[in-house]
C-alpha cells in the first residue's frame, strides 16, 4: 500500500513504515501530522486517482526532526566592474515517519 501526497507545493509518494523528508512543517518533533491532500491511493494493486485528491484518504506521520539540507554556495561577478558577491542558502527540511495510509469508503460514484 502506498499514497502519492502533496505538501509545501511538492508530491511524495509514502510507504506505512517509511521515513520522508519534506518541506519544512511547523509542528514539534514527537507530534503527529495527518496529511488529507492525498492524490493517489493504492492498495493490493487497486488504485485510486483523486480529483484532486481521493475523498476520504488520510496519511498519518509522525514529526521526527527538523534538518537543513547542503549549503547551496552562489557566487555572482562582473567582469571589468569590480563586483564580486557571495550568498549561502541551507533549505529547511522536516523529517517524517509515515505511521498509517487510511482510506474511507468508497462511493459508487467514485472509480
Amino acid at each position: 500500500m502506498y499514497a502519492i501526497l502533496e505538501t509545501g507545493g511538492k508530491q511524495y509518494r509514502a510507504e506505512p513504515e517509511q521515513n520522508i523528508i519534506v518541506e519544512k512543517l511547523d509542528v514539534e518533533p514527537g507530534e503527529t501530522i495527518e496529511f488529507d491532500t492525498v492524490a493517489l491511493v493504492e492498495n493490493k494493486g487497486k488504485v485510486r486517482v483523486g480529483n484532486p485528491w481521493v475523498k476520504g484518504a488520510k496519511v498519518r506521520c509522525r514529526v521526527l526532526a527538523h534538518r537543513k539540507g547542503r549549503k547551496v554556495e552562489v557566487f555572482f561577478y562582473k567582469a571589468k566592474e569590480n563586483l564580486k558577491k557571495s550568498k549561502g542558502h541551507r533549505q529547511a527540511y522536516t523529517q517524517l515517519r509515515v505511521e498509517k495510509i487510511t482510506v474511507g469508503r468508497q462511493s459508487s460514484k467514485e472509480n
